[in-house]
């Protein structure tokens, strides 16, 4: 072999290892960009402990509509919102059901009427979880477009965990979901209704690094 061929294999693999490396967090950063700034005050939920967890929550695709660097809110509410009223919370866990504290949830979903805000930042925000793994966020429940059910899309990490891209889907549409082929079953959140307001829960499994 010779050292012109040595040394251009070594280029090429210094360039592949940069490369790679430019996708990698960095210390403190979680891979969608939002630096982990420690757990947010305590939000007095009082979410039970799952009596077990499951390997890790299923990865779903992030779509075409995904926005980076969304604000920081507890709520997606808009002055002029007009779909119905949920309140999204849950627990991000570990694999053996420990409470991922400081943990960053982004969120986002289509408006009441199926339609995404890819210019700004309406029903699109993330946050930090409580020291109990905790989340919270305000918003409304999102529209069907074609070929889709409503859905809320989800990506979750906690420091020394993979970043986990999801969807997150309704129990009472059966007819949409089984006609959305990226539905799954174990993606549906709990729903009931509370204080004139739908109130879903899901727990996000994440595996450690």
């Amino acid at each position: 072999m010779t050292t012109r061929t040595v040394t251009r294999r070594l280029a090429l693999g210094g360039l592949a290892a940069a490369a790679a490396a430019s996708f990698l967090p960095r210390a403190g950063v979680a891979a969608s960009g939002y630096a982990f700034t420690g757990p947010a005050a305590d939000r007095g939920l009082g979410l039970a402990l799952p009596a077990r967890c499951t390997p890790g929550t299923r990865a779903r695709s992030a779509g075409p509509f995904y926005t980076p660097e969304t604000p920081r809110r507890d709520s997606l509410r808009e002055p002029d919102t007009v779909g119905e009223p949920l309140v999204f919370q849950g627990l991000l866990l570990s694999r053996d059901c420990r409470p991922l504290a400081g943990a960053v949830i982004d969120i986002w979903h289509a408006d009441e009427h199926g339609h995404y805000d890819n210019r700004g930042f309406r029903y699109r925000g993330h946050q930090f979880t409580d020291a109990a793994g905790a989340f919270r966020i305000e918003t409304i429940r999102p529209g069907h477009y074609t070929g889709r059910t409503p859905h809320i899309h989800v990506r979750v990490q906690g420091e020394g965990t993979p970043l986990l891209t999801t969807q997150v889907f309704f129990p009472d549409l059966e007819h949409e979901n089984e006609s959305d082929w990226i539905y799954r079953g174990d993606l549906v959140m709990s729903l009931d209704r509370a204080g004139g307001a739908w109130r879903g829960r899901f727990d996000f499994v994440l595996p450690t690094a």
